[in-house]
């Protein structure tokens, strides 16, 4: 078994485990799978990591961009596959991030997000900083990401 198999199986059996207690969590613990998924997720764009977004992804899940485009959940997987975007950074500012429950079966994270890389097809590069809040509900199979809304690249900041 390779190294890249072994991690798809721990990421699976951690999945298992997030989605098996999902009906018993506390708020706390709510949170906390939330804040872990929505990580999750961030790392899988970076890498155009397509399966492990997919599994992420609520199937009627959209996002709208700070330029009022709106991305479908196929979208979103057809680019990772295509690898559209070629990312050297796609995480969270450190200390960003909040969860907010609201109700026992949703969540909304809130982050500032930094974007670097390039358009595969255009070699146009990218590097900006924005906020995003991405909506969570809870499915009998776990948290699923339902919608997202990114905002328009934040002014430049004296750390980049």
């Amino acid at each position: 078994m390779t190294s890249t198999q072994l991690a798809r199986g721990a990421a699976a059996a951690l999945s298992a485990l997030l989605v098996a207690g999902a009906a018993f969590a506390s708020p706390d613990e709510d949170r906390r799978i939330v804040a872990a998924l929505d990580t999750e997720y961030q790392a899988a764009v970076e890498r155009n990591d397509a399966e492990t977004m997919g599994r992420i992804l609520h199937p009627d899940m959209i996002l709208v961009v700070g330029r009022g485009v709106v991305h479908t959940r196929e979208d979103l997987l057809r680019s990772a596959r295509e690898e559209e975007l070629i990312y050297e950074r796609q995480v969270e500012d450190e200390g960003t991030q909040t969860v907010r429950l609201y109700g026992e079966d949703t969540a909304i994270v809130t982050a500032r997000l930094w974007l670097k890389g390039h358009f595969r097809a255009s070699g146009e590069t990218f590097d900006r900083t924005l906020w995003f809040s991405d909506t969570y509900v809870r499915t009998p199979e776990g948290w699923r990401y339902a919608f997202g809304q990114a905002s328009i690249a934040l002014p430049a900041s004296p750390q980049r």
